[in-house]
Formats: structure tokens, sequence, C-alpha cells
């Protein structure tokens, strides 16, 4: 395995693409991105029950249509005082059409009454890497942390304004959302994951590789 000449990004996130293209900016890769109303880029709905199995399904979906090698992640929030949940269906949590604000509002309504002891929880993410037709590559990263009933912080995107991090370096208690872009990366679900999955497409053995 080796990095290809260019990597699509399979998402159409805004904040997603940002961050990515900031933690792999060290990739030697040419980068394809989805820009508005681009015909190419397909909508991929999310049917997979796991992380890795719609990391791949969009990673698929969107090589196969530009003939290119594509990167995909699929990522979400488990509560543990909520068995879990909302898991791989983080972005859907508050319905099929729910936007960022609607499963933050419905998340801190969840919360409200757990005492904060038990309000723990971590961010996962599984990265991955497919070719059309060809072979696949893919890691997994988490962040434990504790959620607040209140959203603090402007940064990041998704649930970052309530989730406090336990593995910050100084500055105990900012949610992601407080955090500097650096900061948040080197300790993140996203950036733990598109590390690993730099170290296997640059040849290097890694756990998760696919």
């Amino acid at each position: 395995m080796a990095f290809p000449p260019q990597l699509a990004l399979a998402t159409k996130n805004p904040g997603k693409v940002r961050e990515i293209l900031r933690i792999c900016a060290g990739w030697p890769v040419r980068w394809l991105v989805y820009e508005d109303d681009d015909p190419r880029w397909p909508d991929v709905e999310e049917t997979g029950g796991t992380y890795l199995a719609n990391a791949l399904l969009k990673a698929r979906r969107v090589a196969e249509a530009l003939g290119a090698p594509a990167l995909a992640d699929d990522s979400g929030i488990e509560v543990d005082a909520l068995g879990g949940a909302p898991g791989p269906r983080s972005a859907r949590f508050a319905g099929e059409r729910a936007s960022d604000e609607d499963n933050l509002r419905l998340l801190i309504e969840r919360i409200r009454g757990v005492p904060a002891e038990r309000r723990t929880a971590r961010y996962r993410c599984v990265a991955a890497c497919a070719w059309p037709a060809g072979p696949q590559s893919w890691s997994e990263g988490a962040c434990e942390g504790l959620l607040v009933p209140e959203p603090r912080g402007t940064g990041g995107f998704g649930y970052d304004p309530i989730f406090v991090p336990v593995a910050q370096d100084g500055g105990a208690g900012r949610t992601m959302a407080e955090l500097a872009p650096g900061e948040k990366d080197r300790i993140s679900h996203r950036g733990s994951a598109l590390r690993a999955l730099g170290e296997a497409l640059s040849g290097e053995p890694v756990s998760g590789r696919g």
C-alpha cells in the first residue's frame, strides 16, 4: 500500500473538509475536494450499522464515481448514559435531515438530568481509503471525554461545544469547540484515525489496517 498521486475527499461537510486537510497537510497527494453543485460527487446514504461500514461505503462510492482513490471517515459520539448512543447515527440523531444544531440540542436534552460524573462519553472515528475496484485500508481512533449541559466555544462542529476531552495538554475543562485547531487535532478521534491511516498508506504496519 502507498499514497496515491491524488486522493478525493468523500464528504460534502465543510467542517470535515477543513479538519481532514489540516490533519493530512503533510500527505504527498493532490486533493480532490467537493465544490458546490459538482455533479461528480454522489450523495451516499449511510446505511451501514458500523463506522467502518459507512466509511468504506462512502469511500468506495466516491472512488467509483470519480475514478480516483477516495478517503472517507465515519465518526460519532458514544454516550455511556445512553447505552453508547447515538454512535454511528450521530449525524442523524434528531432525524434523517437533522442539522448539527438539531442533534446537539437533542443530546443536551437527553443528558441534562444525568449527574456530571456519569456524563462520560467518547468520540470514535474510522478513516478509510478505497481505490476504484481495488484495495482498501482503514484505521480507527477514539477520544475519551465528559459532556457538559451548556455549549461553550465557537470552533469545531457537531457535538464539540459540549464535549470536554480528558486528554488535554493543559487547559483542563475546555470543550473541543474551545480548543485551538492544532490542539484539537493532536488529541481528537479524527486526528488519531487519520495519522494511523497515513502510516498504513506509507507502508508502515498499523493496527486496523485492512
